[in-house]
């Protein structure tokens, strides 16, 4: 999400004019009235001057009160606090962000056992990045500046290592810092030295001070805009806020060489990295790779250089984080992190590399939209964009796996390394135990035991194979089901674990025939693997008769049975399906041929250029919704509700109190607030940015950076992802914040996606997981976690652009939804943000399908949905999105269509309701109506300004008595002269 888009800046901005306009006119009139009285006698005169001093004073004082209380009264509660972070909590944070780095950092390759290097031992670190190592990302999910940072360098000294000074002073000179950039602008720089800048000295004096080399590499990403697959053909662009983006070539003036050839990409090697690292290969035969950045990157040039024996993968480890890395190759903390995403040796063989990126429809002129920069003035024109996710369910591993079964592929020759990868300093032994079913529940017993010599912690991971009918439901040969960490073992100890999970889990989804859940009858292969490849051991689990739940036989989980809900966003596609081997590869995963939007999808595709009409909002509505009862008397407030069930009788006299515009103040105005409502003692409250902190964006005041989505996933480890959720809502509760925009769990579809570093992972149960212990830690507090993006938010090109997402029912159930569905029928009370994007031709935050169907009917949702961010873009409306399911807009000013506009019909007005009520029971049920947090005392602003409107109405009594009493006495002079 963004935090403040500068065109809805315009709207308060406008209003400012207007009071200074205001100001003007009143002044002019002062004036006119002080030149009318010239010739007026003198007694008179000075009395009408000075009675227009005071009511042009006076009309200052009003249209001030005026602004403040209309456009900018929300802006005014933002700013005017929030509390601060104890140290004790700040402290207590600082030790599990760097708990989650120690178990985040992921040891790929260890060969001839180079790792651990013994604290006192001297080190090489070659590579800029180095001294500029990537933290966290850009955009929303940035780091604030509250907080000091431990870099690559620092952590080696903290460790014990001494590095080379003149290697870091070569870099530093070369140049300091990372190309600045805005918040929402990306840099693909990469300042590399030129190989030819290394003197003969440096490479001399570098062996000589030791025989051991690190290299670093790292890439960066962010909210905005996608990492480029195009390096030689991107051009320079311009974001919509105005800021800029470059081509990613860092040119010296000593030596400008090309950083890329013809069909390089972000996520592998630019020319002057490939020459440094044979460089330093040349030279040293001990070398340790350390790979920084969230997204999956080629790592081929490895096997190129036998002299690389170690390789680690780390991440953005927020403020603290990196700490764990001197101490990870010292032996001081033995890695356990495991690998969030597949890693393959060339990009442009993955199944989505063709149906990534830029599209654009070429018969949607009449829906673009031209916005105006604030910052620039320019216009920019936003079109209709879509994506096809061809591949269906087959998204990472899970392609690569049943690919290589159905021998597709050879796996070796395509996979480095395979999800759920990771090496530790000791060895683990795993042993399976016989599987049992009683009730549904599937379980059995593993226990992992130290066969080492150091003490360390081990993952479970538990896949299952399905049986598959050739033409039948489309199935992948490796599905994650379960998975568990261990507590540090030592040598020789062990822990056992009783996997359990339900039966129905393993089925899937037909979306042709059953058009619902099936759990098919034959053989599923359950295992327990090192990663999704290599499996330790397995038993097989026996279904006798399909079990389709459909009808009254719903799945234990659902309120109601699923069915069929997405078939609209399908788009006619073909999508690729296992049969006889992937017979349809080829067809399925070549890049689109069409541009235009079919006929019956057009017809029904809505922006606010056709949906704020009569005709469209009544189709949204529920035509035989009942008239809806307001501004009745009631003596109830909102806090007397806390702790009711949702369809207690009392929420609908409250509610009928309640008039149409107390609900839109609620509906219309939630950026980072929910609003107040003084009729029913609805408080106003916070709510902040994430994912890897809690930021006041407005105060400035901000948590502790924890290390980026990706580390945390990569812990594999619940307890610390609910440690994590635990202390943002203890964080957020001393900060007087009630919501937390997070956690983002959208899937890695794609390795260029711009926010992989801030979502989990490329499979749906381990987010979903990671994502639910997070909210459930964060509940517990009181704080409602915001899932996000709800859904299919997994690229950040075109996401303002009314990007189209087409795909298959049975993909957006199992891949793309699952995270979600795990938080909501896992976590207490949430929130949602839903997202830009669309869900075929119907905008997700005006999705009935999405938000009404599947989120409440089926999952039980109670929270309330918010937009992201409501910059109006094209195509948002709070009318099209109350009706379809939608609560509140995440804005915090007046925009064209954040207020509900056609609200005089019974549908739109029990639309309205339904909100109200969705926010008003997550709110009541928050920490922000607990009683030791209850206020309802006057917003500070407030009371500072009732304060000086007494004291300037004083004064102005005092000037007027004096005025009065001046002509009087001037007037009685005159009178005896």
């Amino acid at each position: 999400m963004l935090s403040i888009n500068m065109s809805d800046v315009m709207n308060v901005i406008t209003s400012i004019k207007s009071f200074l306009i205001a100001i003007g006119i009143i002044i002019a009139v002062a004036v006119i009235i002080m030149i009318a009285v010239m010739k007026v006698k003198k007694p008179l005169k000075k009395l009408i001057r000075g009675t227009a001093l005071v009511a042009m004073l006076t009309g200052i004082v009003i249209c001030v009160n005026m602004i403040c209380t209309g456009p900018m009264s929300t802006m005014l509660d933002l700013v005017s606090g929030s509390g601060t972070i104890a140290k004790e909590t700040s402290d207590a944070s600082t030790k599990l962000a760097q708990q989650i780095a120690e178990e985040g950092i992921v040891l790929i390759e260890n060969q001839a056992n180079t790792l651990p290097i013994a604290s006192g031992s001297k080190l090489n670190v070659f590579g800029w990045a180095s001294i500029n190592p990537i933290l966290g990302g850009a955009g929303s999910g940035a780091l604030n500046n509250a907080y000091a940072t431990i870099d690559i360098l620092q952590s080696l000294k903290h460790a014990g290592i001494e590095t080379n000074s003149e290697l870091t002073k070569f870099y530093t000179d070369y140049k300091a810092d990372r190309p600045e950039v805005g918040m929402w602008a990306q840099d693909w720089t990469l300042p590399e030295p030129n190989v030819s800048l290394y003197t003969d000295s440096l490479i001399s004096n570098a062996k000589s001070f030791s025989d051991t080399a690190l290299i670093v590499i790292s890439r960066s990403g962010g909210e905005g805009a996608d990492l480029p697959n195009d390096m030689v053909g991107m051009v320079n662009g311009t974001y919509q806020d105005g800021t800029t983006y470059t081509a990613g070539v860092y040119d010296d003036t000593l030596n400008q060489g090309n950083d890329w050839d013809a069909g390089d990409h972000y996520l592998q090697l630019t020319n002057r990295e490939e020459e440094m690292i044979s460089l330093v290969c040349q030279n040293f035969d001990k070398v340790v790779l350390v790979y920084n950045g969230a997204n999956a990157f080629e790592m081929g040039f490895i096997k190129d250089h036998p002299q690389i024996k170690s390789v680690l993968w780390a991440a953005g480890m927020g403020h603290v984080g990196m700490e764990a890395l001197g101490e990870i190759l010292t032996g001081a903390v033995n890695p356990s992190g495991k690998l969030i995403d597949t890693y393959v040796y060339d990009m442009e063989k993955t199944p989505w590399w063709n149906n990534f990126g830029d599209f654009n429809y070429t018969n949607m002129d009449e829906f673009a939209y031209i916005s105006t920069s604030f910052m620039t003035g320019a216009e920019s024109r936003a079109d209709v964009s879509f994506i096809n996710y061809v591949e269906g369910i087959y998204v990472g591993y899970k392609f690569y796996e049943t690919a290589a079964l159905e021998g597709l592929i050879d796996y070796d020759s395509i996979v480095q390394y395979p999800f759920g990868h990771g090496l530790s300093y000791t060895n683990f032994e795993q042993t399976m135990g016989e599987i049992t079913s009683s009730n549904g529940k599937i379980s059995f017993d593993v226990t992992v035991t130290n066969m080492g010599a150091k003490a360390g912690k081990e993952v479970v991971q538990v896949y299952f194979n399905p049986p598959y009918t050739n033409g039948g439901i489309e199935k992948a040969s490796a599905n994650l089901i379960a998975f568990e960490k261990t507590d540090i073992l030592e040598p020789g100890a062990s822990q056992t674990f009783t996997i359990s999970f339900d039966e129905e889990l393993m089925a899937s989804y037909d979306d042709k025939n059953a058009k619902a859940y099936v759990l098919e009858s034959g053989d599923y292969i359950i295992s327990i693997n090192k990663d999704s490849h290599n499996i330790i051991d397995s038993k097989t689990y026996s279904v006798g008769s399909t079990i389709t739940y459909n009808g009254s036989n719903k799945r234990s989980s659902d309120l109601v049975t699923a069915t069929n809900t997405f078939d609209y966003a399908n788009g006619g596609l073909t999508y690729l399906s296992r049969a006889d081997g992937f017979a349809n590869y080829a067809e399925a995963t070549k890049a689109p041929t069409s541009y235009e939007m079919s006929a019956d999808a057009k017809s029904t595709f809505y922006n606010i250029s056709n949906y704020l009409t009569p005709e469209a909002t009544a189709a949204d509505e529920d035509p035989n919704a009942a008239a809806v009862t307001t501004g009745a008397a009631t003596n109830l407030k909102l806090k007397d509700l806390r702790g009711l069930s949702k369809d207690d009788p009392k929420w609908d006299e409250l509610l009928n109190s309640m008039t149409l515009d107390d609900m839109n103040a609620l509906i219309s105005l939630g950026g980072y607030q929910t609003n107040s409502v003084d009729s029913i003692g609805k408080v106003r409250t916070n709510d902040c940015d994430g994912p890897a902190s809690i930021n006041n964006n407005f105060t400035g005041v901000g948590s502790l950076g924890f290390p980026v989505g990706v580390t945390i996933a990569a812990t594999f480890n619940k307890d610390l992802a609910y440690s994590f959720g635990d202390y943002i809502g203890k964080m957020a509760n001393e900060m007087d914040v009630s919501g937390w925009y997070a956690p983002a769990m959208n899937i890695h579809r794609t390795a260029f996606a711009g926010r992989n570093f801030e979502y989990y992972s490329e499979d749906s149960l381990l987010s979903g997981f990671i994502a639910m212990k997070a909210a459930q830690g964060s509940w517990d507090n009181g704080v409602y976690a915001y899932i996000k993006h709800f859904a299919m938010n997994d690229q950040e090109g075109n996401r303002c652009d009314m990007l189209c997402t087409w795909s298959n029912e049975q993909a957006i159930r199992e891949i793309y939804l699952r995270p979600f569905e795990l938080c909501v029928k896992n976590v207490d009370l949430t929130a949602v943000m839903s997202s830009f994007n669309y869900i075929g031709n119907r905008w997700a935050g005006g999705s009935a399908s999405l938000l009404k169907t599947v989120l409440r009917n089926e999952w039980g949702f109670n929270g309330f949905v918010l937009t992201d961010y409501f910059g109006v873009y094209g195509y948002m409306s709070s009318d099209q999105a109350i009706r379809n399911g939608t609560d509140c807009m995440l804005v915090n000013y007046p925009t064209a269509t954040n207020n509900v506009q056609f609200r005089d019909t019974n549908g739109a007005q029990q639309a309205m309701r339904d909100a109200t009520k969705n926010i008003l029971y997550t709110v009541v049920n928050s920490r922000a109506y607990a009683p030791e947090n209850l206020s309802g005392g006057m917003a500070s602003w407030k009371v500072l300004m009732i304060v000086c409107d007494v004291i300037f109405c004083a004064l102005m009594i005092c000037l007027m008595a004096i005025f009065i009493k001046n002509f009087n006495k001037n007037k009685k002079l005159e009178e005896n002269n």
